[in-house]
């Protein structure tokens, strides 16, 4: 899971001294291993997705460089659900509607879940921009669930999430994850296909469950090409 400089600047396809300003300014999550500079994968996604940096298909892979395998984004959202007018006033009363409406195992601890997700909101917001946020928790491990979660809230009104563009968020795209690496081939297939103008607009607009379904199954098979 740990990039060099050299392999981060390949993967978000900037040069290396883009990458020494960014450590320079402390903009950029990294840690020092023997005088070395190192990156984690799942940290790297997660705030180039904020930042709306462009990320090359090879984040796409997993360390052993095969492809993405399981379950595709688009199933998984058939199976996770896409729910109206979630309510809430705040980031918090929302995170907590949307994390009480997900269909979870019994042995799931929903406050734990929701703590894990505003403890990553206190890092930085996850508001990806366009009104849609992409939360989750910083070390996605979620115990006692067989797969990756993904489901889509609209919110009954616009709330204040700390996004990266100013714009209130209604649109919240959340992801719960059982291992590290599962989150982070789940993580890059959703920000590859939020970049879609079809899909943004069909969650901007929020269009019908099956036309967002649609939008997304049509970007998502772009990632095999």
């Amino acid at each position: 899971m740990q990039l060099s400089v050299k392999d981060l600047s390949k993967l978000l396809n900037v040069t290396e001294k883009t990458i020494y300003r960014w450590i320079k300014k402390r903009k950029i999550p990294v840690y020092r291993i023997h005088e070395q500079y190192r990156f984690n994968r799942v940290e790297i996604l997660d705030w180039a997705t904020a930042q709306k940096i462009s990320i090359s298909k090879e984040m796409f892979s997993d360390v052993t460089g095969n492809h993405i395998t399981g379950n595709s984004l688009t199933q998984t959202i058939r199976k996770g659900g896409i729910y109206y007018n979630v309510k809430g006033n705040d980031k918090k009363a929302l995170l907590s509607s949307v994390v009480y409406s997900l269909d979870l195992p019994g042995e799931v601890s929903r406050e734990g879940l929701l703590s894990a997700m505003l403890l990553r909101e206190e890092l930085g917001s996850t508001g990806f921009g366009d009104g849609i946020a992409i939360p989750h928790a910083r070390y996605p491990i979620v115990t006692h669930i067989p797969h990756v979660i993904v489901s889509i809230c609209f919110s009954e009104k616009p709330v204040d999430f700390g996004a990266i563009d100013g714009k209130p968020v209604n649109c919240l795209v959340t992801l719960i994850s059982p291992t590290v690496r599962s989150h982070l081939k789940m993580l890059s297939i959703i920000a590859f296909v939020l970049k879609d103008d079809g899909v943004k607009d069909a969650l901007v607009k929020q269009k019908s469950r099956e036309i967002i379904v649609c939008e997304i199954e049509k970007a998502e098979q772009l990632l095999g090409q």
